[in-house]
């Protein structure tokens, strides 16, 4: 033989294919759908493999923590609002499902626009050339005062901003979160980046203002981890700031000997970002609990785990 001469096949050892541990079984496969079905009946239908299991296990997990008044945590970015999903969020938060919001800064520009006008999100690409962009006067006026008004009465971002609504009742409040949860006196939690909001460049900015009162916020959702035990925490399409603010309030509460590790963790966005899998589904679950990542557009995802707890409850 040389280097040249082909292996022999002959003495290939097999042995029977049912003999063979396998990973997929019929079992587990979907079931059609027929028409007329329900929700649950939906849920039943989905393959329990990967993405098809671990959604059935997140609106157990889920079902079981809002039947029991664990603490659940929606941290979401502005896209969220920005692809409508208010009326859905909105209904938990009247149904006392959700215990608290964590939003970054845009999530007040956006929610706070459409409870003003009905409207938001401008078209960045056609007014930064003419240095348009982020210059219309309401959002800037109104949420930079409303900022620093709340920060001297000792108020966090999200409280003062949802007190700004109600007091101006604006003619489509009842699309705001921060208007509702301010009225259910649920907290609403806002961590800034200075810099990368459109309130920061206009004329009653007031830095320290925005610091303080974020701070305060971050005070305040660290509170809401110190009670994540059982509970579940939902980060919906924020890529880098709520994943390193929930791990930097995980391990201060931690530190305090606050008992916050067997609770349940879910990413929700279109692709697997670093952050939010290091930090919101692998790490913080390490010492117990369990972390999901769900991919997929917003609009479609969360109104399916929405109503699928719902109808989870309903049961219940």
């Amino acid at each position: 033989m040389t280097k040249w001469t082909p292996i022999s096949l002959d003495e290939i050892k097999s042995y029977p294919l049912k003999k063979r541990p396998s990973k997929v079984k019929i079992d587990d496969f979907g079931h059609a759908w027929q028409p007329g079905g329900s929700m649950n009946r939906w849920l039943e239908s989905l393959p329990k493999i990967l993405a098809g299991n671990d959604f059935t296990e997140i609106v157990d997990r889920f079902v079981r923590a809002a039947a029991s008044g664990k603490t659940i945590i929606l941290a979401m970015g502005a896209h969220a609002i920005k692809v409508g999903l208010n009326p859905i969020i909105l209904d938990l938060l009247n149904r006392r499902i959700l215990s608290s919001i964590a939003m970054n800064g845009a999530g007040i520009i956006h929610d706070a626009e459409v409870a003003m006008v009905g409207c938001t999100s401008e078209d960045v690409a056609e007014q930064i050339g003419t240095g348009k962009f982020g210059m219309a006067e309401e959002t800037g006026a109104l949420l930079n005062a409303a900022i620093s008004e709340g920060a001297k009465q000792g108020l966090g971002i999200g409280r003062s901003v949802g007190a700004m609504l109600i007091r101006e009742n604006f003619p489509y409040n009842r699309y705001s979160l921060l208007a509702k949860a301010f009225e259910l006196d649920i907290p609403v939690t806002v961590h800034v980046a200075i810099g990368t909001d459109i309130i920061h460049f206009h004329p009653n900015v007031d830095g320290a203002s925005i610091g303080e009162a974020s701070h305060l916020d971050f005070r305040i959702f660290a509170r809401l981890v110190s009670t994540l035990e059982e509970g579940v925490l939902i980060n919906l399409g924020s890529a880098v700031i709520l994943p390193e603010v929930f791990l930097k309030a995980l391990t201060l509460v931690r530190n305090l000997g606050y008992q916050a590790r067997d609770f349940t963790t879910v990413n929700m966005d279109f692709i697997r970002h670093y952050r939010p899998m290091t930090n919101v589904v692998h790490r913080p679950t390490l010492d117990g609990g369990k972390g999901y990542n769900l991919v997929g557009h917003h609009e479609i995802m969360f109104p399916l785990l929405a109503a699928a707890v719902i109808e989870g409850l309903k049961e219940d």
